[in-house]
């Protein structure tokens, strides 16, 4: 059985998305389809529109075979780490290819991107330490260094947000897994940070940007994705009342940073050159999330990098423990969210070849890794009404979805 790879957040699931799978799975010939889903929260520091078994079940009914979770720790980073983490787990899973979108669309040119990023590492590392020391944002910095060692000069624009995770990826599988074939296709239509819908196949900025500011789902952001992933949204905003962004945080984000002494922000993960000082100095002067965003960010801390610090803040991430965790060349385990009848087969054809345990339920594993997963799902379902936020807590202890049961 041939395997294709797809890293994902589906926040939520849309008609790119539907594209990106059925030419991942043309391209590659695959039997079955393997999606690694961010969680809770996204890689840009973001909570998901709505919870990652929602936006799981709108993977399955729209065609993947098998989902499995990027653990939190992972998926909250930036794109090395969130790619190791991606990657690792295919690895794991013993898939064949992996196939990303991107805005250049040639997998021979990432792949010599990454060759020559390779044999220039120790130069590149050095120049990205010295522009991060005359106070460059991590992108700015990473840019100038890519520039130094001839990156930005070639075929592939790593100032393209596809491009760099796509660039992070084959990386990371050179590295890491050598046996997985990268594959890539070309993004069509809308490009990833637009904001504007003009068809049936939009970016997913526009996509949430027209969710949350109608809080329903109106045209023309109706067109954007499949009838099933419109009746999951429906159901999901019905049973809980809201679809999640930061500014349903910001109360009990507030009330963090303000409990908290100076010395317990700074042991938490990428709270660092005193951040912590300038937090608790603004976060008391201000009334919503988008106010503390404009107070905080700078040419140094920009928007994501903000975002994914008041991640780690609510869900507790401290220093010492991320930063073993993200060192590690292994992942401690796999967790399935949910498969197909050809994701069951799939599974039951390589658990035998696994190294590490594969996980049905949040309670099979006593690992760091998973309990920071658990966590965030404690922080992210903490907004719901207490009517029905035990009902959503309780899934962490259930078994993955599974497709024949969506479907009767």
């Amino acid at each position: 059985m041939k395997t294709c790879g797809l890293i994902v957040e589906y926040n939520p699931f849309h008609n790119g998305h539907l594209h990106h799978l059925e030419q991942s799975k043309y391209t590659s010939g695959a039997d079955c389809m393997v999606a690694v889903m961010s969680g809770q929260f996204l890689q840009r520091g973001e909570p998901a529109i709505m919870d990652k078994w929602h936006r799981t079940e709108a993977a399955l009914l729209a065609g993947a075979d098998l989902v499995v979770e990027l653990p939190h720790l992972f998926a909250v980073e930036h794109s090395d780490l969130f790619s190791k983490g991606a990657i690792l787990t295919l690895k794991e899973l013993g898939v064949d290819h992996v196939c990303f979108g991107s805005e250049h669309g040639n997998i021979d040119s990432f792949i010599k991107a990454a060759e020559t990023y390779n044999l220039n590492k120790e130069a590149f590392d050095e120049k990205l330490k010295q522009e991060l020391s005359e106070g460059l944002s991590f992108p700015e910095a990473a840019r100038s260094a890519y520039r130094m060692i001839g990156l930005t000069e070639g075929e592939v624009d790593l100032s393209q947000p596809n491009n760099i995770l796509g660039f992070g990826y084959v990386k990371q599988v050179l590295k890491y897994a050598p046996s997985i074939q990268p594959l890539t296709i070309q993004r069509v239509k809308n490009a990833y940070h637009d904001e504007e819908i003009t068809g049936k196949i939009a970016s997913a900025t526009s996509i949430r940007k027209e969710l949350l500011h109608h809080n329903t789902i109106s045209e023309p952001a109706g067109l954007s994705f499949p009838d099933t992933t419109r009746q999951i949204l429906n159901n999901y905003r019905h049973q809980t009342g809201l679809w999640h962004s930061w500014e349903k945080y910001f109360p009990f984000l507030q009330y963090k940073v303000l409990t908290m002494t100076h010395e317990e922000l700074a042991a938490i993960h990428s709270v660092d050159e005193g951040l912590q000082y300038r937090l608790k100095n603004v976060i008391k002067d201000v009334e919503d999330f988008h106010s503390l965003m404009e107070a905080m960010k700078t040419k140094r801390y920009t928007w994501t990098r903000l975002q994914r610090m008041f991640v780690h803040i609510l869900c507790n991430t401290k220093k010492d423990t991320a930063r073993g965790l993200l060192e590690k060349d292994r992942l401690p385990y796999v967790r399935i969210l949910g498969m197909s009848k050809t994701g069951q087969k799939y599974l039951r054809k390589i658990k035998k070849h696994m190294e590490v345990p594969m996980i049905n339920q949040a309670q099979q594993l006593d690992n760091p890794l998973l309990a920071l997963d658990e966590r965030s799902s404690d922080a992210y379902y903490s907004v719901l009404p207490s009517g029905v936020k035990h009902k959503f807590l309780h899934q962490e202890l259930q078994p993955p979805i599974q497709l024949p049961s969506l479907q009767t």
